[in-house]
């Protein structure tokens, strides 16, 4: 415990002066709030949350794929990971210290998202839930991506393509149904599936992500222990 705390507040300090980490969380609830605002709410035939999921989605996959991946990318080159691993920081104990300030940032980014849609309380407490549990999914993959690169320019390399397909991925899904059959299995379609119908079945989407977080927290535990950063 007192090492995910020291790793936490470390994190938490680095990331305050990381003005290019720091953006990506308020830049994707801009873009919803002014398409929302000028587009949707003045066209009858649209959605008034249509750019609320679609930003949002492609937040959860693009935002935090790309933070997570950069901040321990990062650790990585600056061999304060390596360090780590031979202070006997184990995986879950790094993953947790580094994801937590992420995961933070994600909520205050999510209850944007949750404003500017104008939910009632009950589809907020949904959202808030799909979206959560989506951001933990992708900081498991940023963070498998950035102990996988030797560098951030690496990670940035192998991160901004995985991070396109899984946040715009939904937002195409939306328009094209053979999309759609695809990315049905994927973490982050299940936040249009849940706010395009809140009436629907909850279980489904959030199975959905969790088996998608359970494998991915495999494959992070894997990469952690072949890059011999395990002690």
């Amino acid at each position: 415990m007192r090492s995910i705390k020291a790793i936490f507040v470390k994190q938490a300090k680095d990331m305050t002066k990381n003005y290019s980490v720091l953006i990506m969380f308020i830049i994707f609830p801009l873009v919803a709030l002014a398409m929302t605002v000028f587009v949707a709410r003045d066209n009858p035939d649209m959605p008034e949350t249509m750019f609320v999921s679609m930003m949002a989605s492609v937040f959860i996959g693009m935002a935090l794929i790309q933070s997570a991946s950069a901040v321990i990318a990062e650790d990585r080159e600056k061999k304060s990971l390596k360090f780590l691993a031979m202070a006997g920081v184990k995986p879950l104990s790094y993953l947790l210290g580094i994801g937590g300030v992420i995961f933070a940032a994600s909520i205050v980014s999510s209850t944007a998202f949750g404003l500017i849609g104008s939910f009632n309380r009950s589809e907020f407490l949904t959202f808030m839930v799909i979206m959560l549990s989506g951001a933990i999914a992708s900081i498991v993959l940023g963070a498998t991506i950035g102990i996988y690169s030797k560098n951030q320019q690496a990670a940035t390399g192998l991160s901004m393509p995985i991070a396109a397909v899984l946040g715009f991925g939904p937002m195409l899904a939306q328009f094209n149904e053979q999309i759609e059959r695809i990315f049905r299995f994927f973490y982050t379609q299940q936040i249009n599936v849940v706010v395009n119908d809140f009436t629907a079945e909850l279980l489904t989407p959030v199975a959905i992500i969790w088996a998608n977080t359970a494998i991915l927290t495999i494959i992070f535990a894997v990469v952690y222990a072949k890059k011999g950063l395990r002690n």
